[in-house]
């Protein structure tokens, strides 16, 4: 009964991926002023979820400095060959119709989700209440950083409808999380330390190596301090959600 509420519950999570179907009722040059506004807030929430929830509940879980920041560096690394792999595979003779951090943001938001759903299955565990209000933790958190997701997958060349769809199956690994979370997760804390580390070098490489240098090519005053104060924003975000009550 209590996996039964856990999907449920990590289904309903999932479902916060549509919340970039609110872009379609914005027209489209109004959606294209606003873009770069998603990214820098997509930034600054991924910077701010690495270096204030991933990486020091992955300190918490494992109490060792080194694996954590090894993983931090291993899931950097990853990432990095991965891109350079997109780029051989897809842009090496010709220019990406579909920038190549498009796919890193799903692959680390896939990631990120299949933590979340480690987070809820284990919750569950302990008490259906329990499991509810992290539940709302963490849709809490979801909304604006699926919103800046879906911001970074069209300004990087995918369509509304693709990002909507590729948004949603990325959110569906949260439902794979919830399930090992509930049988596994709870009894291996190296497996959800390492991966919170590693998800948080992924998260680290997309913002600092991707998001910013598409903020750094605009040229308006105006603009430009417009994104910096929405990256400062998603910190910020993320940073009040430190606040929140643990389950």
């Amino acid at each position: 009964m209590f996996l039964l509420q856990a999907l449920a519950a990590s289904f309903l999570v999932s479902l916060v991926s549509f919340a970039g179907a609110l872009t379609l009722l914005v027209k489209e040059k109004a959606l294209y002023k606003i873009l770069l506004i998603l990214v820098a807030f997509s930034a600054g929430s991924l910077i701010g979820n690495a270096f204030l929830h991933l990486i020091p509940e992955a300190l918490l879980t494992l109490n060792e400095h080194p694996p954590v920041f090894f993983s931090v560096l291993a899931g950097f690394t990853f990432f990095f060959l991965l891109e350079k792999c997109l780029y051989w595979r897809h842009c090496h003779y010709e220019r990406c119709a579909v920038h190549n951090f498009s796919y890193l943001n799903l692959f680390g938001d896939a990631a990120h989700n299949f933590i979340d759903g480690l987070i809820i299955g284990g919750s569950f565990l302990v008490s259906p209440a329990a499991g509810w209000i992290t539940t709302l933790t963490v849709m809490t958190h979801e909304i604006p950083q699926e919103l800046g997701d879906f911001g970074v997958l069209l300004y990087g060349g995918l369509s509304k409808y693709q990002a909507l769809a590729y948004n949603f199956v990325s959110a569906l690994t949260a439902i794979a999380g919830t399930v090992c979370g509930f049988f596994f997760a709870s009894r291996s804390a190296v497996f959800t330390g390492v991966l919170l580390a590693f998800t948080a070098g992924g998260f680290i490489y997309i913002a600092s190596s991707d998001l910013i240098p598409e903020l750094h090519e605009v040229q308006d005053k105006k603009q430009a301090l417009l994104n910096f104060l929405t990256f400062i924003l998603g910190l910020v975000f993320m940073y009040a959600l430190t606040f929140l009550p643990e389950s």
